[in-house]
């Protein structure tokens, strides 16, 4: 049996292209209003989005517990794996990678070893398909890992909010971001050059917040083939619009493309009106 490739929840992957490439995943928890669930399974994108909306909010993540991970990495193996790729987001935002690392360590680590995405939603997805087309090859463990550490450095996320007020009550932003984004009630633009959010632009609306996505996935892209994804919140038409101007913009250099909704966890720290683009350049 070819090496077996864990992700997380966070990934956003389509439910048919997890099936069809092998792939498990472990949910994070979400807590919204006092109400606990495992996100994906027993937590939705559009419960997120109701509480977010509320007058009451409530709301926090968890990474899952190292326990998980470890009877995870014990049944794929007793399933008959050559060993575990574990793919996660990343370590910056959660500390589901350390857990991860810790059930490795408890499971055995020249059968299981565990990548940082640096990177959430398809930020970790394509990672994570990387390690599992490597698998599907054949590929050893070290071959599986080098697979999905090197579609990491191919991969960019870029996101807008309507506001950075729920990024910072999760912590994931400091208090002087946030302050200066109401202060001049602008619309900020987001990335993860080292696996930390950090503001990259500021526009005024959300249209031009739409727009200013599009050039930056296009200058990202560069001049080869590239894989698209698109996540939003409570926001398809702006996926949409992201997607058709992405698709005339890049031309036949586009191949795949995915179109998700965020879920909870996500939602949880970015709130609705998310839009946000993840480019994957593609080996030449």
């Amino acid at each position: 049996m070819p090496v077996a490739v864990v992700t997380d929840s966070t990934a956003y992957l389509p439910p048919d292209l997890v099936r069809a490439r092998g792939l498990t995943v472990v949910p994070l928890t979400v807590v919204l209003n006092g109400a606990e669930g495992l996100e994906g399974v027993e937590t939705s994108p559009a419960d997120a989005t109701r509480v977010l909306r509320g007058r009451r909010v409530s709301v926090s993540t968890s990474r899952p517990a190292p326990e998980q991970f470890a009877q995870v990495y014990r049944t794929l193996l007793a399933e008959g794996a050559d060993g575990v790729v574990s793919v996660h987001l990343s370590a910056e935002l959660s500390g589901t990678v350390e857990a991860a690392r810790l059930a490795a360590a408890e499971v055995g680590d020249d059968r299981v070893t565990v990548v940082d995405s640096r990177s959430t939603g398809m930020g970790l997805g394509f990672p994570a398909l990387a390690a599992a087309a490597a698998a599907a090859r054949g590929a050893d463990l070290t071959g599986v890992r080098d697979a999905a550490l090197d579609a990491v450095a191919r991969t960019t996320i870029y996101f807008y909010v309507d506001t950075l007020e729920f990024l910072r009550r999760g912590g994931r932003i400091n208090a002087a971001e946030a302050l200066l984004g109401t202060a001049l009630s602008v619309k900020p633009i987001m990335h993860m050059p080292d696996g930390a959010i950090v503001v990259k632009d500021k526009v005024r609306t959300a249209s031009r917040g739409v727009a200013r996505l599009v050039d930056l996935a296009v200058e990202a892209a560069g001049g080869g083939p590239v894989d698209i994804a698109v996540h939003h919140l409570a926001a398809p038409q702006r996926a949409e619009q992201l997607l058709v101007a992405l698709t005339e913009r890049l031309g036949d250099r586009l191949h795949d493309t995915y179109v998700t909704e965020a879920g909870a966890v996500v939602a949880a720290h970015a709130g609705p009106g998310l839009a946000c683009v993840v480019v994957h350049r593609r080996t030449p």
